[in-house]
């Protein structure tokens, strides 16, 4: 198998830790990258993803963050979609309701209202460090700055209260807001006119097509993706759904999946 490009997710799937990549990874991608363009695709902020981007020596390639609301060149934006801040007060004044916590994403911005269990899980994994503030200072300060809205909201709430918000989200907001359940206690919201998928449209020279890519992944996020190019792989640990419309599965992202599927089927 030869492709031009190798998409891959980043949690749960091209990463074995929590926060990092393995360097048995690292070693497998650099006898590639020189012929064949790596482009990580993630829910994640840009500087959660750079120095993965460094730590594997691909600065120079493009980067999709936030599912697809964020595509970035090095310091040219592509794509810049938002959830607007009308629709960002409504979402809150729910969450409120349901004792829910909200964060908040623009760009390299993070809000969150005071720190937790999952913030600090957040901050550790993703190498990231939230600003405190209340979800209202923060919407009245983007209105100062003609911000229009968030790249990503993560709503963090228990098993009960996420159970409990997901369908009222869906009948409320789910023709202009893609949700997403990322565990039992997580939900994360997108734009709705974006994904994974149509931001590595946006990337695709004349000279290439989506036939031309590989790419990995392990969650609902991922399916689009997979299901659309030359080549769809699910890790191990992939939800059933993803492994169902993959090519192929591999081993599991701490087994170093990624690289052990490009040994055996693309070196």
């Amino acid at each position: 198998m030869k492709y031009k490009i190798l998409c891959s997710d980043l949690d749960g799937t091209l990463l074995s830790t929590k926060s990092d990549v393995s360097k048995t990874t690292i070693t497998t991608l650099n006898k590639i990258k020189d012929n064949t363009k790596v482009i990580l695709v993630s829910a994640r902020m840009p500087k959660s993803m750079t120095y993965i981007q460094k730590d594997l020596g691909v600065e120079n390639e493009p980067i999709i963050c936030y599912n697809g609301a964020l595509v970035l060149d090095k310091s040219k934006e592509i794509e810049s979609v938002t959830i607007p801040l009308a629709v960002l007060k409504k979402i809150y004044q729910l969450s409120e309701d349901h004792n829910i916590k909200l964060g908040l994403y623009y760009k390299d911005e993070w809000c969150v209202e005071t720190t937790s269990e999952r913030v600090e899980k957040e901050i550790r994994n993703t190498k990231a460090i939230p600003e405190y503030r209340s979800t209202i200072a923060t919407f009245n300060d983007w209105e100062k700055l003609d911000i229009t809205g968030a790249h990503k909201i993560m709503m963090m709430g228990t098993k009960n209260t996420c159970d409990a918000i997901y369908p009222i989200l869906e009948e409320k907001f789910g023709e202009q807001i893609a949700i997403y359940r990322s565990n039992d206690t997580l939900i994360e919201i997108a734009p709705k006119s974006v994904s994974k998928l149509s931001a590595i449209k946006l990337l695709l020279t004349d000279a290439e097509t989506l036939e031309d890519i590989v790419a990995f992944g392990d969650n609902y996020n991922d399916l689009e993706m997979l299901k659309n190019v030359g080549c769809g792989v699910a890790v191990g640990n992939a939800r059933d759904e993803v492994k169902e419309i993959a090519n192929y599965t591999t081993l599991d992202n701490t087994d170093h999946g990624v690289a052990v599927f490009i040994n055996n089927h693309i070196l």
